[in-house]
């Protein structure tokens, strides 16, 4: 029998599944927020307690040994029973919860999230969270790996069966384009293929979304630039560069340049996109379902109510679900 020495730890096996899932020591220490030697330590110490080498340290990617493989199945189902144990905890006493991993598009980051962890930190008195944002492919796979709770992000196809699904809203695309530069008594299309189309990156679902419609149009139309900031697509409609396709969201995330941009129904087929709350199913109880009802009345206040009064023509198509 092979001897150990020290103890198994909640901490440690999470620091294991981590690096297993990042393929790196590194890249885990940044998804801890720990330091790299603190993250190399823990998995020397849980080596050394289970007496047998999980990782393959010195390969890039770090990958795992057989032993490794097992335990790796063990120790996921080892996090998830104390996420479950949390959550059970979190139904009867919402202050019991001592942590929540949240993802959020960036289209929420300035104004709807603060608001909602202001709100939720008042309930959950006890509770560290922590709030990961980004492009919405990058958060399903967080969520995926189990390095998110939760997470708000554009819908992107069919649901796993592993995912509990909360819509939160829907909303158009419309096109942003130079103040004054499309006569509205006049055929838009034709004006706006005079202009170079500011492209969303097809990187993020959202471009591909864009590109795959325009497609479906039949539409090719000359695009110079291709960027992943709304604030750099917006500065470059309100410097006369070109056009833009985009969400109400955008367009109030730019509000430095509302008075140099207009925004107008997109002259061919309408294009829509939605957005959900999702969560790992049966993992959290009611705790899902509560934030999206939470996230419905602020986006109603913050998003959609100030987005009619400045576009009403969009009201048809912009609502909480």
């Amino acid at each position: 029998m092979v001897a150990t020495t020290g103890r198994i730890t909640l901490w440690g096996i999470e620091v294991f599944i981590a690096t297993a899932d990042e393929g790196s020591i590194s890249s885990a220490a940044r998804r801890l927020e720990a330091s790299p030697s603190a993250v190399s330590q823990q998995l020397t110490n849980l080596e050394t307690a289970l007496g047998t080498t999980l990782l393959n340290r010195g390969t890039r990617p770090v990958s795992l040994t057989p032993s490794g493989e097992m335990f790796r199945k063990r120790a996921q189902l080892i996090l998830n029973e104390v996420t479950q144990a949390q959550a059970e905890l979190a139904n009867s006493d919402m202050s019991a919860l001592t942590r929540f991993r949240l993802g959020m598009i960036e289209d929420f980051d300035a104004d709807v999230t603060p608001r909602l962890l202001s709100d939720m930190s008042g309930t959950l008195t006890g509770c560290q969270f922590l709030l990961e944002t980004g492009a919405s492919h990058r958060l399903y796979d967080l969520l995926d790996s189990r390095a998110l709770d939760v997470i708000v992000a554009a819908d992107m196809g069919a649901d796993a069966d592993w995912m509990e699904v909360h819509p939160l809203m829907i909303e158009p695309f419309v096109a942003a384009v130079p103040k004054g530069a499309v006569n509205t008594g006049q055929d838009a299309l034709t004006q706006l293929k005079a202009l170079p189309l500011i492209q969303y990156t097809q990187r993020h679902h959202m471009g591909r979304q864009i590109a795959a419609h325009l497609a479906r149009q039949s539409l090719t139309l000359s695009h110079r630039f291709e960027l992943d900031s709304y604030h750099a697509i917006m500065s470059m409609v309100a410097a006369k560069a070109g056009w833009t396709i985009l969400t109400p969201l955008g367009y109030l995330r730019a509000r430095r340049f509302h008075d140099a941009v207009e925004m107008i129904e997109l002259p061919f087929d309408p294009l829509t996109r939605s957005i959900s709350l999702t969560a790992r199913r049966g993992v959290l109880q009611d705790m899902p379902q509560d934030v999206a009802a939470r996230l419905r009345l602020l986006l109603q206040e913050m998003i959609v109510d100030p987005a009619i009064k400045a576009l009403p023509w969009i009201a048809k198509d912009l609502k909480v679900l």
